[in-house]
């Protein structure tokens, strides 16, 4: 039976206007002051530093808040550019005040809270609502077996990376040439004003399709296979694509050592200051557990590391201690002590882990390493499962920013599928990205 259905996502089309307008407004601000207020250079050190300092940290704070995300209302959006800048103008002034060294007017802080968080808060409101104006740009027909169909509608209503409307989609047969209509994969396209074609492989293995597809492609209807059409709008290899594709690209991790060697800079970049918050947390854990979470404060497991290798993750315990049988952890595990739940929300647990980094155990970016059990069960059940162990595993990944939690087989091979996007993709701009949105998911306590 052929699927029909619309539905329409949103894109990051134009999320880049809000970050450009805030360094516009807060850069006219500190000109502003220094040309008619303080008559001082622009450039002059240290003020200039301080300038830079708190551009980045509006930038990061706002991102970290997510304003720019989809489907806010004025109150909710307004409410976040406010917890952003204002952290930033506290942090700025607290130093200010500490150091008793004037580095920041107090005009550009001010201007910092009257202009930029009302110009985020619109600019913001405006990038969506030009997104949702254009969010059926890519209207798709897919020519796909029931199986691929299913999974395809069903994949769609996920978080995409590029907008686009699923229009139609049909079995293969069903576009072979007859005498009543000698091109149906045409007449597909015009009755649902297609702008997008999608082949799944037997469609590609069929000259009457391909044949068709082509003389599509000539009138500017973009056509793509399926396993570049999940690659590109929605950031993951589709199940039946894994196998026939897990050898044919490169892996950056081992085929471009600059990448191994600035990725390994950035993991000593984060995990050495780690260190410090870690032993900041630690005795406030260890109290905390003495009211609801008593045992050890630590929680040591074996996982499966880079080439297969086994290595400890170390934990702040968040469960009740005993030794119950191995099984998936769920979202709302009820082994969670009433401590553990907040420290997950908080990903406080998390915080061992910088140790890890450092030993070599883990990136900062990666696959996010199984236990032995389950590897050697995924790996009888998935083809190429054990390709994920190529690279170091992460505390954070591509498939934990956006696959939610996992607590199952079929999660196992749903994650698969982004993890494989990831290692097509591994690059210091997708780890930095992957970075950022879970420091979102950090700041907006959304949990694993």
């Amino acid at each position: 039976m052929p699927v029909a259905v619309e539905l329409p996502v949103m894109t990051r089309s134009v999320k880049w206007l809000t970050p450009v307008v805030t360094v516009v407004v807060l850069a006219g601000a500190i000109v502003f002051h220094a040309k008619f207020i303080g008559h001082y250079g622009v450039f002059d050190e240290p003020r200039f530093v301080w300038e830079l300092v708190l551009t980045v940290l509006v930038l990061l704070g706002s991102y970290a808040a997510g304003v720019t995300e989809d489907g806010l209302s004025p109150g909710n959006r307004l409410l976040r550019s406010a917890a952003a800048v204002g952290t930033a103008v506290v942090a700025v002034s607290v130093v200010q005040a500490v150091s008793q060294e004037p580095l920041l007017p107090r005009f550009v802080l001010a201007m910092c809270i009257f202009l930029v968080i009302p110009a985020q808060t619109f600019m913001a409101a405006e990038g969506e609502r030009s997104r949702q104006l254009h969010s059926a740009q890519e209207r798709v027909v897919a020519v796909v077996n029931a199986d691929d169909q299913e999974r395809l509608a069903k994949d769609l209503r996920g978080s995409l990376e590029r907008p686009a409307v699923l229009r139609a989609a049909v079995d293969p047969k069903s576009v072979l040439p007859t005498d009543e209509d000698p091109a149906p994969l045409e007449s597909l396209v015009a009755e649902h004003q297609a702008t997008l074609l999608v082949l799944a492989r037997e469609a590609q293995g069929s000259e009457e399709a391909v044949s068709q597809a082509a003389q599509l492609h000539r009138r500017g209807v973009r056509v793509r296979t399926l396993s570049l059409f999940y690659d590109e709008w929605l950031g993951k290899l589709p199940i039946s694509e894994l196998e026939r594709i897990a050898l044919l690209f490169d892996i950056n991790e081992i085929h471009r050592p600059a990448y191994a060697r600035m990725k390994r800079l950035i993991d000593l970049s984060v995990a050495l200051p780690g260190l410090g918050v870690l032993a900041a947390a630690a005795p406030l854990v260890a109290l905390a557990n003495v009211f609801g979470n008593r045992g050890p404060l630590l929680y040591r497991q074996p996982r499966v590391g880079k080439d297969g290798r086994e290595f400890t993750i170390l934990k702040f315990r968040t469960m009740r201690p005993g030794g119950a049988e191995p099984q998936w952890t769920a979202t709302d595990d009820p082994r969670l002590t009433p401590v553990g739940r907040i420290m997950r929300r908080m990903h406080v647990d998390e915080l061992p882990q910088v140790w890890n980094v450092i030993r070599r155990d883990l990136s900062i970016v990666g696959p996010r390493p199984e236990q032995p059990h389950y590897v050697a069960q995924l790996a009888e059940r998935i083809p190429f499962y054990e390709t994920r162990h190529l690279v170091r595993p992460g505390i954070t990944g591509w498939a934990q920013v956006k696959y939610d939690y996992g607590s199952s087989e079929l999660d196992a091979l749903e994650k698969l599928q982004y993890e494989f996007y990831y290692l097509r993709h591994q690059s210091l701009a997708l780890d930095l990205r992957i970075m950022g949105r879970t420091l979102r998911s950090v700041v907006g306590l959304q949990g694993r």
